[in-house]
């Protein structure tokens, strides 16, 4: 069932930021919009929707991918925890680094090269780099900004990712770009993404503290200063085994460049990757006799277990997503915004107009999808040109990404981090917010000349 766009569209997402800002507990926050817009759409059958989009999310095929490749995340992640491998690698980069700025540093260098998936990106340099900053006090907030910045803002600036796959292939499919084409216009609109650029550069100026903590971050970093981190509900804790003397860097790095390896072959397909890496682990692991072979598969198990609470928000979150879709909201506001398109504008009103939309909604890629066959013969007639318009499509939809409270990406920068999704969100937004600031100027300013 759907409805006609109106006003009345805004209020799911208005009630679920709000719930996410008072409670700072993301599930109950998605659910409280997703009841809201059920009752929008019909109150008497409310219930009967809710079952009924519920199990059209658990069929959705993206939902089955991110379950599939966050689950079998986990259980990398695990294997390498249990074994000792993240221990070692941990270890190595430690001794390498000197202080807070360098660990925060090598982290963003590590971020800038796990490049084809911001999922992959967000769980497995967090958990790499988690023992590295906790030694110099950082506080997991200041790590998962850090993880979250290198996320969706650096994958959208390579040609070579899962986020250039898919945004490429949308301006195909709406007869933006000529068959095969897609991937041209795409690279011609990487110099005018002006939010994820801004967003990557900024994090080593944060690390060398060039930017001072801000808001939430500010707390945050004297408690761990004071008292270093706890651990969190939300955080792997897996206690190597007993022989983990025998483990050495390559025991991390190998599963890591089969991950990369194998995604990369197979045409950036990740779920292909993540399945050969725990394969490969498991052999090179049991070849080895770091651990029992039983060990291993339960190890696997306990990995997929971990994941649940995060793939339980991104679930719910599709569901949000879908609530909106039917009341019409992006519609709505785009038509709402259209009336004040001039050639100057246009890109500003573009990027603050799908910005707020994603972040309200935690939808990335379905936000672009919606508004390219709207924006791009829109921007043709007002005489704006087409990298342009992307670009700043592309920057909102990173923003969204990188900013949402519930986005996917959030929920598993701060699972991979060991942090609340919420804590990790409010100490991000000042710094995702200084840096719309910045897109949105930039923007205005390409556009007048």
């Amino acid at each position: 069932m759907t409805t006609e766009p109106s006003w009345l569209s805004l209020i799911p997402a208005a009630v679920a930021i709000l719930t996410a800002v008072f409670s700072r507990r993301p599930i109950e926050s998605l659910l409280a919009g997703v009841f809201a817009g059920l009752l929008l759409l019909g109150p008497t059958t409310a219930l009967s929707n809710f079952s009924s989009v519920l199990l059209e999310v658990m069929m959705d095929e993206t939902i089955a991918w991110v379950i599939i490749v966050c689950g079998l995340m986990g259980s990398l992640i695990t294997l390498l925890m249990r074994v000792g491998a993240a221990d070692a690698f941990s270890h190595a980069l430690a001794a390498k680094a000197t202080g807070a700025r360098s660990a925060l540093l090598y982290t963003w260098l590590l971020g800038l090269l796990i490049f084809i998936d911001d999922y992959l990106n967000a769980l497995a340099v967090g958990s790499a780099m988690r023992k590295v900053t906790d030694k110099f006090k950082v506080s997991r907030e200041k790590l998962a900004y850090v993880v979250d910045s290198t996320a969706a803002p650096v994958c959208v600036l390579v040609p070579v990712s899962t986020w250039a796959v898919f945004f490429s292939g949308v301006l195909e499919a709406s007869d933006v770009a000529e068959p095969g084409q897609g991937m041209a216009l795409y690279l011609s609109a990487i110099p005018y993404m002006l939010y994820p650029w801004v967003a990557a550069i900024m994090v080593p100026l944060v690390a060398m503290g060039k930017i001072p903590a801000l808001g939430m971050m500010k707390t945050a970093e004297a408690k761990a200063a004071q008292h270093g981190n706890a651990t969190h509900a939300n955080e792997f804790v897996v206690e190597p085994v007993e022989d983990a003397g025998r483990v050495r860097i390559y025991h991390f790095m190998l599963p890591l460049v089969a991950l990369i390896g194998f995604s990369l072959w197979y045409d950036l397909d990740v779920q292909i990757g993540v399945i050969m890496a725990v394969a490969v682990t498991i052999v090179l692991y049991g070849m080895q006799r770091l651990i029992a072979w039983t060990e291993m598969f339960d190890a696997v198990l306990d990995g997929i277990k971990t994941m649940v609470p995060a793939l339980t928000i991104v679930v719910v979150a599709f569901m949000f997503k879908e609530i909106n879709d039917r009341l019409g909201l992006a519609s709505y506001v785009i038509e709402n915004v259209t009336p004040y398109m001039t050639p100057t504008l246009l890109p500003l009103v573009v990027f603050l107009t799908m910005a707020l939309i994603s972040f309200a909604t935690g939808s990335s890629w379905g936000v672009f999808a919606i508004a390219i066959p709207i924006v791009l013969p829109l921007a043709d007639t007002v005489g704006v040109s087409a990298p342009l318009a992307i670009g700043a499509l592309i920057s909102a939809s990173a923003f969204g990404s990188h900013a949402c409270f519930y986005s996917d990406a959030t929920v598993l920068a701060a699972q991979g981090s060991g942090c609340g999704v919420m804590e990790h969100a409010l100490t991000q937004i000042p710094y995702a917010l200084i840096a719309a600031l910045i897109a949105g100027i930039g923007l205005t300013v390409l556009a007048s000349l």
